[in-house]
């Protein structure tokens, strides 16, 4: 996909955008990966097992890697939101506070935001240009 036609401010921010989630995601991967005692801790505590935080670390390793590459930032993107829903929902499940519940839907709505800003066709789409 060519972004020659896009502004270059339009082009950065979604850049920037899209670089704070990989580095956020990439941390909680990694944490999950090394089986840190928070991540461990954490998933205990959410009623998921602990031999389950290395495969989850894995599932959001790869999709964070897959959106980080431009051309399968949509297949990331997807996989992203269905990771970033199954944390909403286990957060509704487990009665944490609205904030707990706000932050993956923060982070799927900056998810997209980056692929919009990015593709023309996407962005002319969603504002019905």
């Amino acid at each position: 996909m060519s972004t020659n036609n896009i502004p270059k401010l339009r082009l950065w921010i979604s850049y920037i955008l899209q670089g704070i989630i990989v580095i956020m995601l990439l941390m909680g991967a990694f944490n999950n990966l090394l089986m840190t005692e928070m991540a461990v801790t954490g998933a205990k505590e959410m009623g998921y097992p602990e031999y389950s935080v290395h495969y989850l670390g894995i599932i959001l390793f790869v999709s964070t890697v897959l959106y980080a590459i431009p051309k399968t930032a949509f297949i990331g993107a997807i996989l992203l939101t269905g990771w970033l829903g199954g944390a909403v929902a286990t957060h509704i499940i487990h009665g944490d506070p609205l904030s707990n519940i706000f932050f993956p839907i923060l982070f799927g709505m900056i998810v997209w935001t980056s692929l919009l800003l990015r593709h023309k066709k996407m962005y002319e789409v969603f504002l019905n240009r």
